[in-house]
């Protein structure tokens, strides 16, 4: 299975969790990711702020036990933090709401005085700030799932906070049973790496890598040898047979070939 899917992302927190906010959240968040990965930074900046609205619903509704899918992000903050002590509050213990909240205003107000609302004359997105709003998106999606992820397997739960620390991979394309890289300027090396980003924790076995990508057996079993070699530490064998990326191999795909992952 590649990297955790919208489908199981939703079905595993609602219910709790309503179905229609939750798909809206699951979209924003996706979105924000792949334009970020694409180094568009506008949207990280301004759409960031359709997220938090749709996150701060979600958690009110949790909290108060009333689903309003239009209550303004505000209103919705203010319940939660309940300053005056007036209201009952359904999620226990508190302070896990009160954390997403401070979170997610943050995020809110910081796109907005940065200028990401209204872009003026000498405001231009750019990547720094984008860096620190797709962080705290980040940080608050996984908190969700960890907050209301139904199944009492815990690492499952934590696998797929882990996998969402992975970035999208906009040149792999999936068509029924095939997996692709839609790009053709890539060797070996780089074809194999990006399709084992994308195959996450499980990774891929030696016969589902020759399938998937495009180049000669011989080529796939060179490349294999080079990336798992000592010197180079950037793709291990598991006991299970397959291939996956090392936390070097992460790193290397982060720092050296991220205009790779992208449609060319």
């Amino acid at each position: 299975m590649p990297l955790v899917d919208k489908a199981t992302l939703i079905a595993a927190v609602s219910p709790p969790l309503d179905k229609a906010l939750t798909e809206a959240l699951v979209d924003e968040f996706i979105s924000l990711e792949r334009r970020y990965i694409q180094r568009d930074w506008e949207p990280a900046q301004l759409d960031a702020g359709q997220f938090c609205e749709i996150l701060a619903r979600n958690i009110h509704h949790q909290d108060s036990s009333i689903l309003n899918p239009t209550k303004q992000f505000d209103d919705c903050a203010k319940y939660i933090e309940d300053e005056k002590n007036q209201h009952s509050h359904a999620m226990s213990p508190r302070h896990d709401a009160l954390h997403l909240v401070k979170v997610l205003r943050t995020t809110y107000k910081f796109r907005s005085q940065r200028g990401g609302v209204h872009i003026s004359p000498t405001y231009k997105p750019n990547h720094m700030d984008s860096k620190v709003i797709i962080e705290m998106a980040r940080w608050c999606f996984a908190e969700t799932l960890r907050l209301f992820w139904k199944s009492s397997d815990r690492e499952q739960v934590a696998k797929a906070i882990r996998e969402l620390l992975q970035f999208d991979v906009p040149c792999i394309g999936k068509f029924e049973d095939i997996v692709m890289v839609q790009r053709t300027d890539l060797t070996a090396e780089e074809e194999l790496l990006v399709l084992l980003h994308y195959a996450g924790e499980q990774g891929f076995t030696r016969t589902e890598l020759g399938k998937y990508a495009l180049v000669s057996a011989a080529s796939v079993t060179l490349a294999l040898q080079k990336l798992t070699r000592p010197s180079s530490r950037k793709v291990v064998q598991l006991p299970s047979k397959k291939y996956r990326l090392t936390d070097l191999g992460s790193k290397g795909i982060r720092e050296k070939l991220p205009d790779k992952l992208l449609l060319a």
